[in-house]
């Protein structure tokens, strides 16, 4: 069955915008861009679902049950999603194992859109049949990247003499193809936004990193995606895993953490993010975060 699995939009009501955050490598940061979007859009009034895609690591899953704990434990007055789980088929053959996986994943959505404005899918860090069906239902899809040319190559090939982009990526053939079913599908587009996250600051890395930025802003022109501003590498995203909370949270009351300059800083980032998305539905309205 592989790549030719149907795509049946008039089964599936789509009242829910689908945002998939996804890449295919680890370490990137797709788990705390999903965890920061959703309590963003949760702020600012939108019932937000969610799907874990990544069965193994369940890194947002536990992010989300950490924030259930914190918040039981404390009484705190503090937005939750809802979220749904996914498993991989067990079944041995190929195609029922996908024709299994695509029953779940339609069953899942469409309990979702039921309720939800808004729908946030994390998906793997590596190939999967459900990170490729999850690919093709996005209106949204956010593509975490960390600022280096080790992580450069998920979208495009880069010649070794001179920087030169030879062909765009594996991924980057599989968000073409995904963008392809859902215009024959749907005739809506996939809107597509790389963010360059964990971005460096030290004076050693900005040569490397203006050659990230360069190389790029050449593969969007190409291949049709839009950048957007991400966010550095700050100690308090592990900090706050724990408990569950996202930066969005500090000025909620019983959030026993001091908002500090760094922090600041770190939530205009996450408002920067939220406006260059571009989500439908928020024109002119003010952000509450």
């Amino acid at each position: 069955m592989s790549l030719a699995y149907a795509h049946e939009p008039e089964n599936v009501p789509r009242r829910a915008h689908v945002i998939v955050v996804g890449n295919q490598k680890g370490g990137a940061g797709k788990s705390t861009v999903a965890m920061h979007v959703i309590v963003a859009l949760m702020r600012m009034g939108r019932r937000t679902g969610v799907l874990d895609l990544d069965v193994r690591q369940r890194s947002l899953t536990r992010y989300i049950e950490n924030r259930a704990r914190w918040i039981a434990s404390r009484g705190a007055q503090l937005p939750s999603p809802q979220i749904l789980e996914l498993q991989e088929s067990a079944q041995r053959s190929l195609d029922v194992a996908e024709a299994e996986e695509d029953a779940a994943f339609r069953s899942a959505l469409k309990r979702l859109s039921e309720t939800c404005d808004f729908i946030v899918i994390d998906s793997p860090g590596g190939d999967s049949y459900l990170a490729r069906l999850a690919h093709s239902w996005a209106d949204t899809l956010i593509t975490p990247l960390n600022d280096s040319f080790v992580d450069f190559d998920l979208l495009g090939d880069i010649d070794e003499h001179c920087d030169d982009i030879v062909r765009p990526s594996i991924y980057s053939e599989m968000v073409w193809q995904s963008r392809k079913r859902k215009a024959l599908a749907e005739r809506t587009p996939i809107d597509w936004v790389v963010l360059r996250n964990r971005t460096a600051t030290s004076k050693i890395e900005a040569k490397n990193k203006q050659r990230v930025g360069k190389a790029l802003s050449t593969l969007s022109s190409r291949i049709g995606f839009r950048m957007a501003p991400g966010l550095s590498e700050r100690v308090i995203f592990r900090e706050l895993f724990p408990q569950g909370l996202t930066l969005l949270d500090l000025d909620s009351e019983g959030v026993p953490v001091d908002m500090r300059m760094a922090h600041v800083a770190a939530r205009q980032e996450l408002r920067d993010l939220f406006i260059t998305l571009k989500l439908p539905g928020f024109d002119g309205e003010a952000l509450k975060f």
